[in-house]
Parts: C-alpha cells; structure tokens; sequence
C-alpha cells in the first residue's frame, strides 16, 4: 500500500511516499480503508519542529476490513471515523475501537473528517467555557478546521455576538458566511468590545492578546498546541478566568460524554444547522502541498487528503 512519511523535521518538502505492507489489526483495532484523512496543525507542527519522526496520524474515514480480537462495536463493511494515532496518511489504516465512531448513512468521508474530531474540539471548547444564552464569543484561527465549526456553535448555543479572529482580511467574507457578526485581524489595532467567552486556537504571541479580549467575568479557553505565556495580574484585575481543553482527555476519561457530542454535531449536520467546509481535497501523493496550505494558513475550513 502507498504511505506518507518523514525522516527528519523540516517543510512540507520533507514528506515523501513509499510502498510497505498492509498492516494487521491487533486487539482492539479496526483496520481501516481509508477514504479520506483530516490533516491537523498539531501533526503540521511535528513534522517542522519535532526532534524525531512521528507517525503520521490524524482524523481518517473509511470502511472496516478486517477485526482484531476483542473488537465488538464494528463490524467488517461499517463506515467509521475517528483519530489514528499511528500512519493515517495512508491506504489503510489502523483505528482503536474506542476512537471510531459510525459515519452516518448518506454522509461522505469527507463530512466525516471535517466535522467529527474537528466539531468535537469546537464542541467541547464551547461547552468547557459553559456559554449562557445572550453572551458574546470571540473565536480565533475562525477560518480553520476547529473554528469555523465553532463559529456556528456558538450561534447555535444562543450567542448574542459572535466575533471571528483571523490572520488574514480576505477570510472575512467566508467566517460571515457562517455566522460572525464581527471580524478582526491579529494585526488589528482593536478587536472591539471585550467578549464573555473566547475560544482560543493560537496560543503563542497571541494568547496575552486574547486575555484583553475577554471581558471582566469572562472565560478564556486555551486548546492550542502552540503554547504561551499569561501573566496572573491580568486574570486578577478582572475576574477572567483560564480554562484548558484537551479532547484526548475527555475521550479517556468520560467516553460517554464524547460519544454524546459526536451525536450531537451528526444530529446538527443532518437537519444542516452545521456546515462543515472542505478546503481542498488532495490525494495522497499531494500532502506537501496540504501540509503547506495548513503552514500557511491559507485554508478556509479542513485540509483533506483522500487516499480512495
């Protein structure tokens, strides 16, 4: 089968293809063909900054073909998404059964990919910040993977305001499309009136930033892998407060409840109160250019590799 791999940190340059075999499933696994693989800026990062190669995993979506022991919730010839851990820039893949989940009939590979591991990040972001009905949200990297399912989250949870952060001004027409009353720029001399919730996907520079953004009272929640610093007098000045999100965390500890937002964001596309947005779908042999679509930031929704 055809592979996307890496043997030292660098650009997008340094993904290449190879030929190896079709992997077994072990206990607990599903082997998976994939259809379609959602490129994460987390593994982005990895490959231009981490000191040894890693597997290329992310979101993946196809048809079950062969069972490890143990597994019972799927079965040979289901449709499932979920996160690889291990190679997914592949044509097969392997899924722990506690990552998959059933893509619904009538959805495609790349719905699946776009909406699941990407809407639960949203999701639970928005949920970890506990939203009341009339506040105001301010989402930064609006027009990525995570935010523009978050930007229509919010307004679905009943936000009164809903402001989109990005990098570049000729997103701003695409986060409108989708909900965002107000844009502003990272460079931007204002991003307006302070909101009660801000979902941060930046971190870095930018996270001082998005503790001015909130409001007296507000809630900032962190879920970015790029890091930051914040400096206690700010919080205490105004009563803000600092949330972290991860959802590998919530996937371990409270299964039940992951498996519930993942009804819920199925539940919402089926009757098209979310929209999740393809970017571009590239096959297998261009994931460089996916990769550099992701570096720089350039997308407008997920970032999709299709291996089918």
């Amino acid at each position: 089968m055809r592979r996307i791999r890496y043997e030292h940190s660098g650009g997008p340059e340094v993904l290449f293809e190879e030929d190896v075999p079709v992997p077994t499933p072990g206990p607990g696994e599903l082997l998976v063909k994939v259809e379609a693989v959602g490129i994460t800026l987390p593994v982005v990062r990895k490959v231009r900054e981490g000191r040894e190669p890693i597997p290329l995993g992310g979101e993946v979506a196809g048809e079950v073909v062969t069972l490890g022991d143990g597994v019972s919730a799927h079965a040979v010839g289901d449709r499932v998404t979920g996160l690889c851990f291990g190679h997914g820039y592949a044509e097969y893949a392997l899924l722990h059964q506690a990552m998959a989940s059933a893509v619904p009939a009538g959805a495609t590979a790349q719905d699946a990919v776009a909406l699941v591991r990407s809407g639960v990040v949203a999701l639970g972001a928005l949920e970890s910040a506990r939203p009341e009905k009339g506040e105001a949200v301010l989402v930064t990297a609006a027009a990525s993977g995570v935010g523009h399912l978050a930007l229509q989250l919010a307004r679905l949870r009943g936000a009164s305001r809903v402001v989109a952060a990005v990098g570049d001004p000729a997103k701003a027409d695409f986060v409108r499309s989708l909900g965002a009353d107000e844009v502003v720029t990272y460079t931007g001399e204002s991003w307006g009136e302070p909101c009660d919730i801000v979902l941060d996907a930046v971190g870095g520079d930018l996270l001082p930033r998005a503790v001015r953004a909130t409001a007296p009272g507000g809630r900032l929640v962190a879920y970015s892998s790029g890091g930051g610093t914040i400096e206690a007098y700010d919080l205490l000045v105004g009563g803000k407060s600092v949330i972290g999100f991860q959802v590998a965390h919530i996937a371990r500890t409270q299964p039940a409840r992951y498996a519930g937002w993942i009804a819920e964001l199925w539940a919402l596309h089926a009757e098209g109160s979310l929209r999740p947005a393809v970017h571009a779908a590239h096959p297998l042999a261009d994931a460089a250019l996916a990769h550099a679509t992701i570096e720089n930031r350039a997308n407008r929704g997920k970032v999709v590799l299709t291996a089918s």
